[in-house]
C-alpha cells in the first residue's frame, strides 16, 4: 500500500508540468498589442478622458459625477445655474484627463518599448514607473477632484435622487454637511 501512494505520489509530480505547458497563458494573444500593458479599449478611455471608474470611490459615497449629471438633468431637476456649471466642471475635467491620459499612454508605450528593446535596466525602469504612478495618480485626482465639485453643485435631494437614479440603493449618502454641497 505504502509503495502505491510512492508511486502516486511521483506520478503526479511527473504528469503535472505537462499538464501546465499544455495550458494557454494567462496573458495569450496580448502579445500583438501596440502597447502591451494596456487593451485597444483603455488606450481608447485615456486619450478620450473617461473615468474608467477612477473616481468610483467618490461616485459610491454620494459624490456625483458630472457626465452622469448631465445625462440625467432632467430627472435631477437642474437649474439653468447648474447645469451651466456641471458643462464647466465636466469640461474642465475632461481636458485634463485627456492631456494627462495621453501622456500617460505615452509613458506605458515607453515602458514597453525599454523591454522591447531590451534597454531596460533598474535606473530606467525606477524613473519610468515613476512617471507612470504619478500620471495615475493625477489622472484619478481630476476624477475624483470633479466629482467633489459636482457634489457641491447640488441639493442633498439631488443627490439621493441621483443614487436612486444610477441603482445604488445600498444607501450612498452624500457629503456631509460643511463640505460644500446645498442644503
Amino acid at each position: 500500500m505504502k509503495i502505491v501512494s510512492v508511486f502516486s505520489f511521483f506520478l503526479v509530480f511527473a504528469i503535472e508540468p505537462a499538464v501546465a505547458t499544455s495550458t494557454p497563458a494567462q496573458y495569450a494573444g496580448e502579445e500583438t498589442r501596440e502597447i502591451k500593458s494596456l487593451s485597444q479599449s483603455e488606450i481608447a478611455d485615456l486619450l478620450s478622458g473617461r473615468g474608467m471608474g477612477l473616481a468610483r470611490a467618490a461616485e459610491l459615497n454620494g459624490y456625483p459625477g458630472p457626465m452622469h449629471v448631465l445625462e440625467l438633468a432632467s430627472q435631477l431637476k437642474l437649474s439653468g445655474s447648474q447645469e451651466a456649471k456641471t458643462r464647466e466642471v465636466f469640461s474642465r475635467m475632461q481636458a485634463s484627463a485627456k492631456e494627462l491620459g495621453a501622456q500617460l499612454v505615452d509613458a506605458e508605450r515607453s515602458l514597453d518599448l525599454l523591454f522591447k528593446t531590451k534597454q531596460v535596466d533598474q535606473s530606467s525602469l525606477a524613473r519610468t514607473l515613476e512617471k507612470i504612478a504619478t500620471l495615475q495618480s493625477r489622472v484619478r485626482g481630476v476624477h475624483l477632484r470633479a466629482h467633489m465639485e459636482q457634489a457641491a453643485l447640488l441639493t442633498s435631494e439631488q443627490i439621493s435622487q441621483y443614487a436612486k437614479l444610477r441603482g445604488y440603493t445600498g444607501g450612498a449618502s452624500g457629503p456631509r454637511e460643511g463640505h460644500g454641497h446645498k442644503h
